[in-house]
Parts: C-alpha cells; sequence; structure tokens
C-alpha cells in the first residue's frame, strides 16, 4: 500500500514537471546553459541568524556568480531571480526546464539552534537521518507561502518524510553528475576557502526534483553561527564563496568535455550490466555505492569489509555495486546496511533483462 501511494505521488509530480516543460528553440545550443537559483525572496527573507537575510545574501552570490560565468563566451547564464522577489518553488524549476538547462545551482544559507557551521552540498535523495530531513523540510515548507500549493504539489506534505522520499524516483538519470558537481563545489570550498566541510549529502527538496538535468542545493554556511554569518554577509565573504562555485562549475564543464571522471568518493548512477540475471527477466535491485574511472578489486578491504561487491564498466567509469534481488524491502535493508559502513550517498538502482530502467517504472512493474 505505501508503495502504491508513492508511486500515486511521483506520478503526478512527473506530469507537473515535465507538463510544464518546453524547450526553447532560440536558445544557442552551442552553449552550456546554467540555471542559478537564489533561494527565497520578497515576502519570504529565508532564515535570519544573527539578524542576516538569507535571501539577500543568496542573490548577492548567484549574481557575482553568473558575472564570473557570463565571461565565458560558450556559457549562457539564466537566473530564477535577479531582485528581491518571491519565486514558486515549481515555478525555478519551469525556468530551468525552458532554458533546456545544463545545469541547475541553487544557493542557499543554514541555521541552526547550535553551534553547527560548514558548508554542505545536496543532491536530490533519501535523508539518511533527521538532520538532513530538517534541512529539507526546512526549504521545502517555502510551498505553503505560496498561491494554490496544494494543486501545484499534489499534497505533498513537507513534514511527512515518505511525501518528501517518494521525489527522488523521477530523476535518478541525473545523480551521478550531481553528486559529480557537489563533490567539486565541497573541495573548492574545504581546499580553496578553508572552510568546515560537511559533505556531499542527499534529501528531499522538491525545488531540485522540479528540475530535469543535473541539480544542486548549495548550504553556504550558517548565518546563525555568528562567525560564519558575518563572514557570508560581507563582500569578500560572499566573492570568495562565488568565486569557488564558478571554479566548481567550470571544472564539471571541462570534465564532461574531456569526458574525465575522477569523484571516486562519491556514488553515482546510470548503468549497464553484464551480470548473471542479464538472461532473466525478472527485475532485480541493486546498491550502487560507488562509482569511479579506476578499477578497485572487489574485495572486502576495498569497500569497507562488504562481501560480494560487483564491479561493472559503463563507458569509462566503473561501477560497484552491493546485493541483487528481486525483493524491494531487501535491497533498502541492504541500502541502509551500506549507509551505515559509510555509503551515504548509496542508493537503489533497478535492472530487467540485465539492463538498466528507471526505478519509479520497476517500482510499477512489481506494484501490479
Amino acid at each position: 500500500m505505501k508503495t502504491h501511494r508513492v508511486l500515486l505521488f511521483v506520478s503526478f509530480i512527473t506530469v507537473l514537471t515535465f507538463s510544464s516543460f518546453k524547450k526553447d528553440e532560440d536558445l544557442n545550443r552551442d552553449k552550456f546553459v546554467v540555471v542559478l537559483d537564489a533561494g527565497h525572496g520578497g515576502h519570504d527573507p529565508g532564515n535570519l541568524g544573527n539578524g542576516y537575510k538569507e535571501k539577500d545574501i543568496a542573490l548577492k552570490i548567484v549574481l557575482e556568480v553568473g558575472k564570473q560565468l557570463q565571461k565565458n563566451p560558450d556559457i549562457k547564464v539564466v537566473y530564477t531571480r535577479k531582485k528581491d522577489v518571491f519565486i514558486d518553488l515549481f515555478v525555478r524549476g519551469q525556468i530551468a526546464n525552458k532554458a533546456n538547462a545544463d545545469l541547475f545551482v541553487s544557493v542557499h544559507c543554514n541555521a541552526h539552534n547550535s553551534q553547527a557551521h560548514g558548508t554542505e552540498t545536496f543532491v536530490l535523495g533519501t535523508h539518511r537521518n533527521q538532520t538532513n530531513f530538517e534541512v529539507a523540510k526546512k526549504e521545502n515548507s517555502v510551498i505553503f507561502l505560496e498561491n494554490d500549493y496544494e494543486k501545484n504539489y499534489a499534497g505533498f506534505d513537507p513534514n511527512s518524510p515518505e511525501s518528501v522520499m517518494s521525489i527522488l524516483l523521477s530523476q535518478e538519470e541525473y545523480l551521478d553528475q550531481s553528486i559529480m558537481l557537489a563533490s567539486l563545489i565541497q573541495k573548492k570550498f574545504t581546499n580553496s576557502l578553508r572552510r568546515k566541510n560537511r559533505g556531499v549529502k542527499q534529501a528531499g527538496f522538491i525545488v531540485l526534483h522540479q528540475t530535469v538535468m543535473p541539480s544542486v542545493l548549495v548550504e553556504t554556511g550558517f548565518l546563525s553561527y555568528k562567525k560564519e554569518g558575518s563572514y557570508l554577509n560581507s563582500k569578500k565573504g560572499q566573492q570568495q564563496m562565488s568565486n569557488s562555485i564558478v571554479s566548481a562549475i567550470l571544472e564539471y564543464k571541462s570534465s564532461l568535455e574531456k569526458n574525465v571522471n575522477d569523484y571516486n568518493d562519491y556514488s553515482v548512477i546510470n548503468d549497464t550490466t553484464e551480470s548473471v540475471e542479464s538472461t532473466l527477466d525478472d527485475i532485480i535491485f541493486k546498491v550502487q555505492i560507488a562509482a569511479g574511472s579506476t578499477p578497485l578489486e572487489t574485495k572486502p578491504y576495498n569497500f569497507k569489509g562488504l562481501q560480494g561487491v560487483s564491479r561493472l564498466k559503463d563507458g569509462n567509469i566503473y561501477k560497484y555495486f552491493y546485493g541483487a534481488t528481486p525483493d524491494y524491502d531487501k535491497i533498502k535493508e541492504l541500502e541502509e546496511e551500506v549507509a551505515e559502513k559509510g555509503y551515504t550517498s548509496s542508493f537503489v538502482v533497478a535492472f530487467k533483462a540485465g539492463k538498466k530502467i528507471a526505478l519509479i517504472d520497476a517500482l510499477k512493474t512489481i506494484a501490479n
């Protein structure tokens, strides 16, 4: 019954997303299109840690990122907002989809009732802990400020883990590239600016679900942490954060052009397989735990003690999986097992007759 409810919501929200998706044929197809989204705006200030306004800081960072990117003649920048106005979450996705964007980057600032600080970059996915859920819930709650949110989001409830988890299913094909960009952003923040690295994480941000391209949500720091809030509110801090995001985007673009992938620390999807079940017509679920350009022996010592890891080559990428079962409940248990081992960006992929299929299609099949 739970699976049916998830599928119903996903089907509606997928129709909503794609019904508004119309490619702009007038766009220069030779350009790399980046959509920059400054979180919040207008009557939605975002968080107000230490009296700073998230909406203002996010906008200043985004405008600077766009200014720098536009110096590249082969990059086109599109903004979801360039001034202090409120934009519905689903409209932000529509803007990116209509632009036929190559990337969607949403910029935010964090807050917490503790001394938490540092940067973290999110991709769409299921939250591994309550903290990730609370971050997503806070950002998703913006929909309550929108007109007709019940209609626009089909009863989506930011307070419901089941509702939030369900939005993952329709954007799985872009997760590998999203994680790649997110990891590059975090590395720039950490290595260039010496910001505390809170990592690449997954959570159910509905603004990321609305897009049909690789998408990330950047939490540039905690306004509620006095020192960090002051830094993010300063011209120097905003310039440095912008520089790092620009550098990451340019490196990501260059990596795609060179077909170079060096992000072994993070898991990705988009799989083909040559394994034994390729002769079967059953749906097979696996947990993808890692991917990279360097082949590793599938020995437990290379995968934090996990037994039975399989490796497949897809183009220039080696992909690593744990488990293989037709039982979706069982594979979810294995997903939690590998998360506890430290593979917090791992998640379920599905195969039929040895070929990867969309997870939502697999769930529809087993639900019938």
